[in-house]
C-alpha cells in the first residue's frame, strides 16, 4: 500500500509543478498588461497646488469684498494677488503704492488685502464710468486709473499694444525711474512701465482659480463686459 502511495505522490509531483507554473505564468502575463499601473504611478506624485499660498486668503478677501458688494470678484482679486506676489510676503496684494507709499511700506498681509480692495473698486467703478472693457480694470490694478482713461479714449477695449503704448508715454515722462532696472535683456523693456502683459496673466490665474475655487468664482467676469 505505501508503494503504491509512493508512486501516486511522484507522478503527482511534475502535474503540481505544471500548475504552478501555468498560474504563475498567468498572473505575470495579467500584470504586464494592466492599464492601471501607468495610471497609479501618474497619480500618485501630485504636483504641488501653485495657488496654495493664495488660497489661504479666500475668506478674508472675499469679506473685505463684501464691505462693498463686490463679494462676486473674490476670484479675480485672489488671481490678482497670484500675479502680485504669489501670496507671499506682507503686502501680497502690493497694495502699497496705490495708497501713496513706497514699495512693500505695508507689512501685514490683511492691511495690505483691505487696500487692494480699495483699489480694486476705485479702478472698477471708474471703468464702468468710463464704459471700458473688465481686461482693461484688470490691467489698470497694475498701471493705475490713467489707463482707463487712456483705453476710453482708444476705443474702451484692452490690448498688449495698446498697453505697450500707454507703457512709453509714462517712460517718457520718467525715463531714469522707469528703466526695468537697466536690465534691457527684461522681456518688458523699452516699455518698463508696469507689465503690458499683466491682464492676460491675470485672466489665466481666473481660469486656473474658478475651477479650484467654484464656490467663489460663479459670478466672475473675464470677457469684454462687466
Amino acid at each position: 500500500m505505501r508503494e503504491q502511495m509512493k508512486r501516486k505522490r511522484k507522478k503527482l509531483k511534475p502535474i503540481i509543478k505544471l500548475v504552478i507554473l501555468v498560474c504563475g505564468f498567468l498572473l505575470i502575463k495579467q500584470f504586464l498588461q494592466s492599464p492601471v499601473t501607468t495610471e497609479q504611478i501618474s497619480t500618485s506624485v501630485r504636483s504641488p497646488d501653485p495657488y496654495s499660498n493664495v488660497k489661504k486668503y479666500s475668506t478674508q478677501i472675499n469679506d473685505e469684498l463684501a464691505k462693498y458688494g463686490l463679494e462676486e470678484y473674490t476670484v479675480t482679486l485672489i488671481a490678482l494677488m497670484q500675479q502680485e506676489s504669489r501670496g507671499q510676503g506682507g503686502d501680497p496684494m502690493q497694495s502699497s503704492e496705490s495708497a501713496g507709499l513706497a514699495p512693500n511700506t505695508i507689512n501685514e498681509p490683511s492691511e495690505s488685502i483691505e487696500q487692494g480692495v480699495k483699489h480694486f473698486k476705485r479702478m472698477i467703478e471708474h471703468g464702468k464710468k468710463k464704459d471700458v472693457d473688465f481686461p482693461t480694470i484688470l490691467q489698470s490694478y497694475n498701471m493705475g486709473i490713467g489707463y482707463i482713461n487712456f483705453i476710453a479714449k482708444s476705443g474702451g477695449k484692452h490690448t498688449e499694444d495698446l498697453a505697450k503704448q500707454f507703457s512709453k508715454l509714462q517712460v517718457e515722462k520718467n525715463p531714469t525711474l522707469y528703466d526695468c532696472g537697466g536690465n534691457k535683456e527684461n522681456f518688458r523693456y523699452p516699455y518698463c512701465y508696469g507689465d503690458y502683459t499683466y491682464s492676460s496673466k491675470v485672466a489665466s490665474n481666473i481660469d486656473a482659480l474658478s475651477d479650484s475655487v467654484p464656490a467663489l468664482g460663479d459670478k466672475e467676469q473675464t470677457g469684454e463686459a462687466f
